[in-house]
């Protein structure tokens, strides 16, 4: 069974920092790239960042670029999304999903998508 399990989320202060873990099992983790995305109430889901399989490359949102980093586990099959200096703007319920290229943090690409862990960052 494909699945992609994620932790870490939960209630934190602006300015503090959360780590974000997707684990996946059940299909070929590195032939995958993992991005993260995260849809807060009220507004159209969107891309935060990516990890490519191919070169480890990643892509970040404007957003959120320098305060986030994505990295990638290939021996545990986990990637991670360290949220450093977070604001009450980052609070969304934020997904890992899977596919076969990052397809411009659009999301389209993505074959497998986790049911989402809620951050809140509080002012």
């Amino acid at each position: 069974e494909v699945q992609l399990v994620e932790s870490g989320g939960g209630l934190v202060q602006a300015g503090g920092s959360l780590r974000l873990s997707c684990a996946a099992s059940g299909f070929a983790f590195d032939d995958y790239a993992i991005g993260w995305f995260r849809q807060a109430p009220g507004k159209e889901r969107e891309g935060v960042s990516c990890i490519s399989n191919s070169d480890g490359s990643t892509d970040y949102a404007d957003s959120v670029n320098g305060r986030f980093t994505i990295s990638s586990d290939n021996a545990k099959n986990t990637v991670y999304l360290q949220m450093n200096s977070l604001k009450p703007e980052d609070t969304a319920v934020y997904y890992c999903a899977a596919g076969l290229w990052c397809s411009g943090l659009l999301g389209y690409a993505m074959h497998y998508w986790a049911k989402g862990t809620l951050v809140t960052v509080s002012s």
